[in-house]
């Protein structure tokens, strides 16, 4: 095995909870919506960034898709709870699998950071992105093009958060109306106002919180219902300065994102 686990200092979870995740898998959704969406090729893991990205022998460093993991710090920031737990875990995964991985990319192959995204599945044809969802080591996101398998992540992160697995253990999902940061979090809140212009339909929540919807979101196709109700809405928070409008912001482009609570 070459591949090694990157050292960064961050609080340990408790002994108790990395046995739970390392003496008994998680069995993650095995149905059609796990399987690879296309041939894959493999690839040789050398080094595990975090609970989300892979350092690759060939020096490219891959994101999974569909999984968020906790973010391990650095820069004068804390690291997020669970963050090391999931770095950890996905570390073991790629151990158990002899840092051989089978990668399929994604429809759109590559960030803005120049990083590989794609899927990644370990010796047993199991998504690694699933079964970190399974565990509660992330959280699930949907963002187009890259959401050929939104429903088998979404199944394997419901089955954690029925559970209180990971980061559901305590409920992460805060109100619209108390966001006071930015970056990517769990948010509820009554939707005020549904607003269509050119930059796409705006769903103003109670608060300082406004939803942007993008693209073409299956199942989403009248917004205009959500008006008066409450709704979940996940994503990447930004700050929006020097604007009349609602000081923070998220972008969905995948219905996936977004679901009524009432």
């Amino acid at each position: 095995m070459r591949f090694s686990c990157s050292s960064r200092k961050a609080p340990l979870v408790g002994a108790f909870f990395m046995a739970l995740y390392f003496t008994g898998d998680v069995v993650a959704d095995t149905s059609e919506s796990c399987r690879p969406p296309a041939a894959a090729q493999v690839v040789q893991v050398s080094k595990v960034i975090d609970g989300d990205t892979l350092r690759l022998a060939s020096g490219r460093s891959l994101r999974l898709i569909g999984l968020n993991a906790p973010e391990l710090g650095g820069r004068g920031k804390s690291a997020q709870p669970y963050a090391e737990a999931a770095r950890r875990a996905l570390a073991e995964h790629v151990r158990r699998s002899d840092g051989r991985l089978r990668l399929v990319s994604g429809a759109e192959a590559t960030d803005r950071y120049g990083r590989l995204l794609g899927h990644a599945y370990d010796r047993g044809g199991r998504n690694l992105e699933a079964v970190m969802l399974a565990q509660g080591m992330g959280y699930f996101v949907a963002i187009a093009p890259n959401t050929a398998l939104a429903a088998c992540h979404l199944a394997a992160e419901s089955e954690a958060r029925r559970t209180s697995r990971g980061v559901w253990q305590r409920s992460p999902v805060i109100e619209a109306d108390r966001i006071t940061q930015g970056g990517f979090a769990v948010v509820r809140g009554r939707v005020e106002r549904v607003e269509r212009n050119r930059g796409g339909v705006w769903l103003e929540l109670h608060g300082q919180a406004v939803v942007r919807l993008v693209g073409e979101l299956d199942g989403l196709d009248e917004p205009e219902r959500l008006e008066g109700r409450r709704v979940e809405v996940r994503g990447w928070i930004v700050e929006r300065k020097a604007t009349r409008h609602a000081r923070w912001m998220i972008t969905v482009s995948h219905a996936a994102m977004l679901k009524s609570l009432e």
